[in-house]
Parts: structure tokens; C-alpha cells; sequence
């Protein structure tokens, strides 16, 4: 999520009384109507330009202090667009977050809990000026890789017509190969079950990534995906590992999700030779990763590939992708 400050924490500072209240967050079945109207409206308005990638509609909507971000900001929704490419956006949860009161610029956490208080929903947001915010998550219902949209709005008291404007876009991937993230943790579950420990570790994390929409979110459902992967033993680690192959020793740095494919792939980390020849250093990628495999059988039926990236003197660098069925 890109958020900038510079600029406008003074003028917030002025905007707004200093208090001894502590940050509050308002979900959306609980929101005044007028509130909710006005969010719902912007969401649309917002998640849909981003599905058209409709710049103009984007920075004109900016708030004035995060314009230097704009840059940013449009590589966000260009790379997203693949995403989202295909999908209807349809806006899923408004949280109004109010740190109005605050007398500083502090680390604010809001806790976000239904009627009842049976569940409760925390958003963390470092650094935060004094404001009135709202989170809006978004779903591209029909996208075949999930899109999920999400958005810091600023409430901007100082224009001509006080409106809510951008502070933050990010676009991520919900799905792969037309599973979800619910899928992806059924299957974690299976995998831990039946003593699969690294298939089962991995696809926890990949479940996590596909049912987080924003890095600062926390929920009870996905503390309860954390408390279930920290059950299983073995995995991941701890790095470095070491892998023996025949008179060869590799040392692997660490094993990560990696969907830069948009796939379900592994990426590899491993202590390189230094090789400048390009064959010499696709031959030894090669070689890692069929000794990962090797090591660990289980991975290849249940991942679509490995990445390799060859670490040297605190350099690393990609060297190779390749699909189960092409590595030896």
C-alpha cells in the first residue's frame, strides 16, 4: 500500500482538536447512513476506474499532499491490471477509521469488531497523522486471478467541496488456476494431514497471500491460518539449508512463494559459484533445484514450479524458472 505524509501532518495537525481519545473504527453495518453512502459511492466510483484503469478519474481524486506519489500509484493499478482484467469490482468491506484525536503523528492500531463483538477485525497503520480515514476492500468478481482492490481514502476537509480523496491503492492477486485462498488452505490442511509437511507449509502461505488484501489487516480468521501452519514441524528451515548432491553441497538461503508467473511457484535462494557463463549459471540453477526436489518429492506434485535465484556477495540475482515437469 503506498501512503505519504509529507506535506500535509501540519496541516491535519490545525485541521483537528487535540484530545485524549483513542482511535476508533466504525464497520460498515454499524456506519451512519450518510457515512456509508458517501464511501460506498467513492469506493465505485474508485475501484472501478481502477478496473478500466481510467488515470485521469484516479489523480483527479488524488489528495493534494500524495500527489508527488502519483507515479507510484499508476504503476500500482498498470501492474495490477492483469488482475483484475475481466471482473466486475464489487466493494466488500468499508471500515471508517477515525484517529482524529490524535495529538501526533503515532503507530495507530484500530480495532474493528462487528455488533456483537464476537469478532473483531485489527488495522495497523504506522505512522499515522491525526484524520479521519477509511479502509475499502473490493473483490473483481468474475476475474479469472481474483483481483482484490484495496484503498486508503482521506477525508480532506480543505477543499472547496470537502470530499474523501486517495491516500493508498494496492491491487493483488485472490486467486490461481481459479482457486482461492479458502482452497489453498483446505488443501494445506489435507497436505499436514496425510505427513506432507513441506507441501502443507508452503500452501499455507500460499493461502495467506491470496486472502490478504492488505499487508496491515489482521483477522481472526487468518490468525487462525498462522496458529494452524505453526503446528506443523519441520518447515520451513531453518535456513540456510544444506542439501547434499552427489560430491556437491548446496546451501539454500531460503524457499518463499513467488508468483511473479501469477502461478504457484517456489522461489529458491541458494549460495552460488559466481558462474559468468549464462549456461554455467542455468546449468547450476538447474542442479539446485533438482536437488530441492530430490530432497523434498512431495513439493513437485503439488506446486506448478520453481524459481531459482543465485545469491553472491550479498547480490541475488534470477536466474531460471522452470515448471515440475521440466526439472530432472
Amino acid at each position: 500500500m503506498r501512503l505519504s505524509w509529507t506535506g500535509w501532518i501540519g496541516a491535519l495537525l490545525a485541521a483537528w482538536p487535540a484530545a485524549a481519545m483513542a482511535a476508533s473504527c466504525t464497520t460498515q453495518s454499524e456506519l451512519q447512513s450518510q457515512d456509508r453512502n458517501a464511501l460506498i459511492a467513492t469506493g465505485t466510483r474508485l475501484t472501478t476506474a481502477i478496473v478500466q484503469q481510467d488515470y485521469t478519474t484516479l489523480q483527479a481524486q488524488l489528495l493534494p499532499a500524495v500527489a508527488p506519489d502519483w507515479s507510484g500509484m499508476r504503476s500500482e493499478v498498470e501492474q495490477g491490471s492483469a488482475l483484475v482484467k475481466g471482473g466486475q469490482p464489487q466493494l466488500q468491506e468499508i471500515y471508517l477509521l477515525d484517529a482524529s484525536t490524535q495529538t501526533a503523528t503515532v503507530d495507530t492500531q484500530f480495532f474493528c469488531s462487528n455488533a456483537s463483538g464476537t469478532l473483531t477485525v485489527t488495522i495497523t497503520m504506522h505512522a499515522l497523522p491525526p484524520g479521519k480515514y477509511a479502509l475499502l476492500l473490493s473483490t473483481t468478481s468474475g476475474a479469472p486471478l481474483g483481483g482484490q482492490i484495496g484503498l486508503v481514502v482521506v477525508w480532506d476537509p480543505t477543499g472547496a467541496i470537502p470530499a474523501w480523496k486517495i491516500g493508498g491503492i494496492s491491487v493483488r492477486q485472490g486467486a490461481i488456476d481459479g482457486h482461492d485462498g479458502v482452497w489453498y488452505w483446505t488443501k494445506a490442511r489435507a497436505q499436514a494431514a496425510t505427513g506432507r509437511p513441506w507441501s502443507a507449509w508452503y500452501s499455507y502461505e500460499l493461502a495467506r497471500y491470496l486472502l490478504l488484501p492488505v499487508d496491515f489487516l489482521s483477522s481472526p480468521n487468518l490468525e487462525k491460518l498462522l496458529h494452524e501452519q505453526a503446528q506443523i514441524q519441520g518447515p520451513p528451515g531453518p535456513f540456510p539449508l544444506s542439501i547434499e548432491d552427489g560430491a556437491r553441497t548446496w546451501k539454500i538461503d531460503g524457499i518463499r512463494i513467488d508468483t511473479t508467473l501469477r502461478q504457484a511457484d517456489l522461489g529458491i535462494t541458494f549460495e552460488s559459484m559466481g558462474l559468468a557463463d549464462p549456461a554455467a549459471a542455468r546449468t547450476e540453477a538447474i542442479a539446485v533445484l533438482s536437488a530441492v526436489l530430490k530432497t523434498h518429492p512431495e513439493l513437485k506434485e503439488n506446486f506448478h514450479g520453481l524459481w531459482a535465484y543465485a545469491s553472491r556477495d550479498g547480490k541475488v540475482t534470477p536466474v531460471i524458472e522452470l515448471p515440475m515437469a521440466q526439472i530432472p
